[in-house]
């Protein structure tokens, strides 16, 4: 019978799967929603850093974009649950084409400090403009019916649903870095004049890849609007772009799981460590610093070099004590 062996990313996705469907009955569904939502939102920015090369500085105007827009049509216009996160999510995106267009031709510093000074131009916007409340925000957002039929009012109801929609959200990006489209985007990132000589159109496809990252960020921002009722400015600032990037360097740049973790130990951390009060940001830059010299890929990419050198080694043949070299196995009929 062949044995069926998994790596660490698998077995850690399939742990957090299972975990997740029965997550209600063991931990609070509402911190549980805020991690989900966190790690959607850093797994949609980590298809940008990871798998295209491309840091971005200004990824909360594309979450918290979406948060006001689907606070406002469900709060103000009455909108229906889906039909809002839906809109949302293709503003954010809509927003993403507009900020790729303007950035993507620039290069590693350049393009950060572009989308940074355009979230920037975003969040005074947020400031200013009637229906996002100013400072005070957005509150009391109601949840709504999901198709008219399910009360999103009840936590394990709104639960499920926003576990699937996330769910679906990382396999759309697992799918997107799986795909022959991904494979460019991996070419581009490894060696962008390589892709050029090839004939590949270089900024479209970074272009496709930065709307499909903010779509995802949206959505990820529509779900964290419903779960909390709330959208503020604090979704739109540029410490929740730093965050993300925590997140994803906290759990590794590259992984599929490595976002999903990166996002859980800081969701976590500012929850259970509120009452150190300002502390909270200084152990979390401790925990980071500490995170860097130890893994350096991340968690998630060290445990998967942990598991690739324990596979060489249990593989390889032994070697001899005196030359130092590999032994040969003889045959086991040799004459």
């Amino acid at each position: 019978m062949p044995r069926i062996s998994l790596n660490p990313a698998a077995a850690i996705f399939l742990a957090l799967l299972a975990f997740g469907l029965v997550g209600p009955l063991l931990v609070y569904p509402v911190f549980l929603m805020k991690v989900m939502c966190f790690a959607l939102f850093a797994s949609a920015f980590n298809l940008l850093i990871g798998y295209v090369g491309l840091l971005a500085f200004g990824h909360a105007m594309f979450f918290g974009g979406a948060a006001y827009v689907t606070g406002y049509l469900l709060k103000v216009a009455g909108w229906p649950a889906e039909v809002s996160i839906l809109a949302g999510a293709t503003a954010a995106a809509v927003l993403g084409v507009i900020t790729g267009l303007l950035a993507i031709g620039r290069q590693g510093i350049y393009f950060a400090m572009i989308t940074l000074a355009l979230a920037q131009m975003f969040f005074f916007f947020c400031v200013q403009a009637p229906f996002t409340g100013g400072e005070n925000g957005l509150t009391a957002i109601p949840r709504g019916h999901l198709f008219g039929l399910l009360d999103l009012s009840d936590d394990v109801s709104l639960y499920y649903v926003v576990f699937a929609i996330v769910a679906s959200g990382i396999f759309l990006i697992y799918r997107t870095i799986h795909s022959p489209f991904g494979q460019v985007l991996k070419g581009i990132r490894d060696n962008e004049p390589r892709a050029i000589s090839l004939g590949y159109d270089v900024n479209r496809f970074k272009l496709i890849a930065f709307t499909i990252s903010a779509f995802v960020s949206g959505l990820a921002g529509a779900l964290k609007a419903i779960v909390l009722q709330l959208a503020t400015l604090v979704d739109v600032s540029w410490t929740t772009s730093g965050e993300v990037v925590l997140m994803t360097l906290m759990g590794g740049i590259g992984t599929v799981v490595g976002p999903i973790l990166g996002a859980a130990v800081i969701i976590t951390m500012q929850n259970y460590l509120t009452g150190f009060a300002e502390w909270v940001v200084t152990i979390q830059g401790l925990v980071f610093f500490f995170t860097v010299l130890i893994f350096r890929r991340g968690i998630a990419g060290e445990a998967e070099r942990i598991y690739r050198n324990f596979r060489l080694r249990a593989v390889s043949p032994p070697r001899s004590e005196k030359t130092g070299r590999q032994d040969a196995v003889a045959p086991r009929n040799a004459a």
